[in-house]
């Protein structure tokens, strides 16, 4: 019984990964002012499955996978590796940031919020102070998505 509870929480993830890859969104235009436009014009790429391997000071590295979802919703699960086989799971809400192009995660059980920086098909983790991460590890705090359909044949829709 106890070798069916990682295949348990495995298949929990990919079914979730499933759900939220083939969900298609759907975005009404509204009028707003230019600030607002460049905000709604990134959100509409925001929302899919992204994920990396983030520097940890005491273990190998944080398995890091952040889903988010059409409805400002996030999941964020990230596992300890070579420390811990635990897979810790947040919830919460995402919104635009204060500063153009970044992103603000809050969880919902604490008002500690993580910041990312909005590239194309990735998210760059700040710091606590909304900040890039530099030295030779800055490269390693990026997420990247994971859910593009890159391998589509080139006969499909023609």
């Amino acid at each position: 019984m106890q070798a069916f509870k990682p295949f348990k929480k495995t298949l929990t993830f990919c079914l979730f990964i499933t759900i939220f890859s083939a969900y298609s969104p759907v975005f009404a235009e509204t009028a707003s002012t230019d600030h607002d436009a460049h905000h709604v014009e990134n959100s509409m790429d925001w929302p899919g499955v992204y994920r990396g391997f983030i520097p940890c000071d005491d273990c190998n590295g944080i398995k890091t996978s952040l889903a988010l979802n059409q409805n400002n919703t996030y999941i964020l699960i990230t596992q300890y590796v070579g420390k811990s086989e635990k897979e810790i799971v947040e919830k919460g809400k995402f919104a635009p940031g204060n500063t153009p192009n970044t992103l603000v995660l809050t969880p919902r059980n604490s008002t500690t919020t993580r910041q990312y920086l909005v590239g194309e098909n990735m998210f760059i983790q700040l710091d606590d102070n909304g900040n890039r991460i530099t030295g030779k590890l800055a490269e390693r705090y990026i997420l990247r998505r994971t859910d593009l359909k890159q391998s589509t044949p080139a006969h499909a829709g023609h």
